[in-house]
């Protein structure tokens, strides 16, 4: 074989590896030294590997929570000890990731416009929501399965917000309880909502929460059955574990939605989650039934005694219905770039929903938020306060409670130091005049 013949095959060897490793799935992978790789003369399966070997041994993978310098340090740490399924449902969007980088990609249009001369030794960042007031507007958004990502799961999480203060929204597919995450959490939790198509079942979920002591209620809104979560279903490919006594598939309708080893359905799935608990599963088919409608949002408004916030509304018209259908709160969100390829960013979204809520109900937002400069800008165009997933996930996989402290402590670190060079010294003072959007 000549050496021409045999460079093509090792580069189509190469790109093949690429097209079925989580590892390299990530958005933004690229941008690292692989991108000076491609190019290269010769590139041998041999030099291939050995770069493959560097990078996992990579000295730059943090090895403890203090050797971080911002949340994006968390993801390659928690990509190194979670197995490859576990991260790429992590990591993984819709399609080809798009929404999920776009999300991020929506703050770096936004500049901040900074005031001087401006006496900031003593900044506030508390928000109040529904009354309580709360140490800083940074709120932990609903995760599910968290013990997949570290045995104590979505107990660590809920000490790490005691310790640090913060709002904790709690997934309905959760692996912990509303009443161990209230315990550990010292404090109210928020309960996420996916009613299932059962009505008795949803009613039930929330008649638990409320009775735990859940001061709000979440409904998830963006949810739709056999969304096309690629990179997930290419991390599940090369994962060679044995897994089918844990996973069994929520998306049966979809043969690109199965989960590793799975063939029970979501009542399955359900099953082992400790909301669905003493329930009567056997006609639940899906998280989020494909006729919810308006009417639903009604019935459940009339049946919640706390708080209902609806997660997932993105647009002007959706937002005012809301309001007219008696909703307490919003949230911004598409899930992450998980449930939808729309290739909007929840940051373009926030305007138009604040515009429609006309500071009649509270607004909080969700998706990309990776920097304390993100939850200013966030809170400049009108938030109530501001969630994340993904980065306390990645904490809390690679070093559990403390990594997510961890994370906790560099956003809000952040977020103060920006608010000082802005010349804000309480959230109630962020406002559009500190921003311009920049052209694209």
């Amino acid at each position: 074989m000549n050496r021409a013949t045999d460079q093509i095959k090792t580069r189509r060897k190469f790109l093949q590896m690429l097209g079925s490793s989580p590892l390299l799935a990530s958005p933004g992978f690229l941008a690292g030294s692989f991108a000076n790789l491609l190019p290269a003369g010769e590139v041998t399966e041999r030099k291939f590997l050995g770069w493959l070997d560097s990078f996992q041994q990579s000295d730059d993978v943090i090895s403890s929570p203090d050797q971080a310098f911002d949340v994006m340090d968390f993801e390659p740490a928690a990509r190194k000890v979670l197995p490859p399924a576990h991260f790429g449902y992590l990591a993984t969007g819709v399609d080809d990731d798009g929404t999920v980088r776009a999300n991020r990609e929506g703050y770096s249009r936004i500049q901040i416009r900074a005031r001087r001369l401006v006496d900031v030794e003593n900044v506030d960042m508390s928000v109040s929501l529904f009354g309580t007031k709360w140490n800083t507007p940074i709120v932990l958004s609903p995760v599910s399965g968290q013990k997949a990502f570290h045995p104590e799961g979505e107990v660590a999480v809920a000490r790490a917000a005691r310790a640090k203060g913060h709002l904790m929204m709690l997934s309905t597919v959760a692996t912990s309880s509303i009443e161990d995450a209230i315990a550990a959490r010292s404090g109210p939790v928020w309960q996420q909502l996916y009613p299932t198509n059962v009505w008795e079942v949803g009613r039930a979920i929330v008649k638990r929460a409320e009775a735990a002591g859940a001061p709000a209620i979440v409904l998830t809104v963006d949810l739709q059955e056999g969304s096309n979560r690629e990179t997930l279903f290419r991390a599940e490919r090369v994962d060679k574990r044995e897994c089918s006594a844990c996973h069994q598939s929520a998306y049966t309708g979809d043969a690109r939605g199965r989960a590793r080893g799975g063939s029970g359905g979501f009542a399955q799935y359900a099953g082992r989650k400790p909301m669905f608990d003493g329930l009567d599963l056997s006609k639940v088919t899906a998280a989020q039934p494909a006729n919810l409608s308006w009417d639903f949002v009604k019935r459940l408004r009339d049946m919640v005694t706390v708080k209902l916030l609806l997660k997932g509304i993105v647009t002007r018209e959706d937002a005012q219905l809301a309001v007219e259908h008696g909703v307490d709160g919003l949230i911004v969100s598409n899930h992450g770039g998980r449930s939808e390829e729309t290739l909007r960013p929840t940051i373009d979204s926030l305007p138009e929903v604040i515009e429609a809520a006309a500071g009649r109900i509270s607004v909080i937002v969700d998706g990309g938020v990776r920097r304390g400069t993100d939850i200013f800008k966030a809170l400049a165009l009108g938030a109530s306060a501001v969630g994340m997933g993904r980065p306390y996930a990645w904490g809390l996989a690679a070093f559990g409670q403390p990594g997510v402290e961890a994370v906790l402590e560099i956003l809000r670190r952040e977020l103060k130091t920006i608010m000082r060079q802005a010349g804000t010294i309480s959230v109630d003072k962020i406002s559009r005049n500190y921003l311009v959007t920049r052209a694209l």
